[in-house]
């Protein structure tokens, strides 16, 4: 059915997992974001509620109870490219206000993503508390990485963590269990993201500008995207994008190259979206490309959330089903 189970999702960025959990039938109830770049993209493709500022801020009890708690909570602390601070850092006490919603609302499924190296982060200690705390409160813990290029059909490399946790209350002690999806294989090839056509001149490297002939010199195939490392051109040779990072929005020196028949330029905001799983429909509002490329970066793998989503969805349909037909059992 249909809108049947509702999601609440905070650190929204422009809606990927909002967008993962709709298009296998949830109803998005509300969404909370800060910056407010993302808010201009989100609202362009999403009607539901959105809380647009600081999570600290918001009066929990003000929101409609949910179905599953979701976020991508802030990375930085635990990224590699961060200080890896944890939760000496402010944002990573972001993790205890996402506690604070659980107490409050009780959902019946804890959706969280993060960096891969949240797990080995301060030798696993970081991780356990997570784990730790979640299950204190009565919830299961099950994680996973997941790269983008085996779960999601999409040439991207891409390795997050997953966190689901569902209720056990609301299971009743059942015997169901959430199993991660299976990995497939990718069938998908750089060139089926790429637009053949010739794009826009503002994205292409011509011989005026000083990278050129490292440009010329190094980026000698179609088939595979290149990154440019102030003093030299990077190829990755897997025949896959690199992970696409939020630093991309800093300046075109981080957003990978491809070469085409048309001249050697970077990915477009809408092909770094497309190595996110994002469909074309998806509207791009009238603001810089630096806040598009910085907000694909952000955001989540669009069709690795749809499995996640879909197997969730599965479960709880399973466990009202059961209930329902015991309840009829009873009362026969």
């Amino acid at each position: 059915m249909k809108d049947k189970y509702t999601v609440g999702s905070l650190y929204a960025g422009v809606g990927g997992i909002c967008l993962g959990f709709k298009n296998v039938g949830f109803k998005m109830e509300w969404a909370n974001e800060f910056d407010k770049n993302a808010c201009i993209t989100y609202r362009e493709n999403f009607s539901h509620p959105l809380i647009e500022g600081d999570i600290m801020d918001i009066d929990i009890n003000s929101l409609p109870k949910i179905d599953v708690l979701a976020g991508g909570f802030p990375c930085q602390p635990f990224s590699v490219a961060g200080y890896r601070k944890g939760f000496e850092d402010t944002r990573g006490n972001h993790f205890f206000k996402i506690l604070d919603f659980v107490d409050a609302m009780r959902p019946k499924v804890i959706f969280l993503e993060n960096v891969k190296n949240l797990v080995g982060h301060d030798n696993g200690n970081t991780f356990k508390v997570i784990r730790n705390e979640i299950r204190k409160r009565g919830y299961t813990f099950d994680e996973q990485v997941l790269n983008t290029k085996d779960f999601g059909n999409i040439p991207h490399n891409r390795e997050r963590i997953f966190m689901i946790a569902f209720d056990e209350n609301f299971l009743q002690k059942e015997d169901f269990k959430f199993e991660f999806p299976k990995e497939e294989k990718l069938t998908k090839t750089i060139k089926d993201v790429l637009t053949q056509d010739r794009v826009d001149e503002k994205f292409y490297y011509r011989e005026d500008k000083y990278m050129f002939p490292m440009l010329e010199n190094e980026m000698k195939r179609e088939d595979t995207v290149y990154q440019f490392r102030r003093q030299y051109v990077r190829e990755n040779k897997s025949n896959v994008c690199p992970t696409l990072t939020a630093n991309m929005g800093s300046g075109g020196h981080n957003v990978p190259l491809v070469k085409t028949e048309f001249g050697y330029r970077k990915l477009t905001p809408r092909e770094c979206f497309r190595f996110q799983g994002f469909p074309e429909s998806f509207k791009f509002p009238a603001i810089a490309n630096s806040h598009l490329y910085k907000q694909s970066g952000n955001s989540v793998s669009v069709p690795v959330i749809e499995r996640l989503a879909d197997k969730i969805f599965e479960i709880l349909n399973q466990v009202d089903s059961r209930k329902k037909k015991n309840q009829v059992e009873k009362l026969a």
